[in-house]
């Protein structure tokens, strides 16, 4: 079975329908699936309910999908940082399922393990906890929290091979490897493409048989979410000089 596409268009071809629900990896701009993302910004579905940790920055990744409106809902555990993202939801455009940042990955994870709903303490008493089941365990009260599986999960590698085996890199593997195994179809963009077989086996994250698809896109620029900078004193020395303190 050849799981390698020439691009990220031709990897979604056939996938994408509207109101379909999406698992997109990442965190920030870490590890997000930045070329698939802009191939379904490009296709046009609509209606669209994204399960992602927050919608990255504004003009980049998801948010390119809330500019032109195709995501009606989102299951996320963070908005700040994406303007137009706090922008629809505060004005009542676009749907959105608050979650704590760790139930969000179990229930992600849970959904990759078959597990339909599982219990937590986490929230309980609060607004997260209104309209769910709430059952006392020895003397203490949980929520129960439903598993989530999708339609399509795209992910972000930096090293995959050609039978779909993929390596994430440090920080960048976030919530990639969970959402792997929880949708029906998991397309994968890798930075680094290999022939099977050259992957050493201890070092795979995310076994090929998770992936149907893979698409090399190379090293992206790597993006930062803020530059703080400061002027540099004027008796500073230059970089370089040896100056001894």
């Amino acid at each position: 079975m050849n799981k390698v596409y020439p691009d990220a268009k031709s990897a979604l071809s056939g996938i994408l329908k509207d109101n379909m629900m999406i698992m997109s990896g990442g965190f920030g701009l870490c590890g997000i699936a930045e070329a698939l993302s802009d191939a379904i910004r490009e296709s046009g579905v609509k209606g669209l309910t994204v399960v992602s940790n927050n919608a990255g920055v504004d003009g980049i990744g998801l948010s390119r999908l809330l500019e032109t409106r195709q995501i009606k809902k989102m299951i996320s555990s963070y908005v700040g940082e994406n303007k137009l993202f706090a922008q629809q939801f505060l004005a009542g455009e676009l749907e959105l399922e608050f979650n704590p940042q760790g139930t969000l990955a179990e229930r992600i994870r849970a959904g990759g393990a078959g597990i339909p709903a599982f219990y937590t303490k986490t929230g309980v008493g609060t607004l997260i906890a209104e309209g769910k089941e709430v059952k006392e365990f020895d003397g203490e009260k949980y929520l129960m929290e439903r598993g989530l599986f999708a339609d399509l999960a795209i992910v972000h590698a930096w090293k995959g091979d050609t039978a779909g085996n993929l390596i994430y890199r440090k920080t960048a593997r976030n919530f990639n490897p969970m959402m792997a195994t929880a949708a029906k179809i998991t397309v994968a963009e890798v930075e680094h493409l290999v022939p099977a077989g050259e992957l050493n086996p201890d070092h795979v994250h995310t076994p090929g048989i998770f992936v149907k698809r893979i698409v090399e896109v190379g090293t992206a620029k790597k993006r930062i979410e803020f530059r703080n900078t400061r002027p540099r004193p004027t008796n500073a020395p230059a970089a370089g000089t040896g100056v001894e303190i």
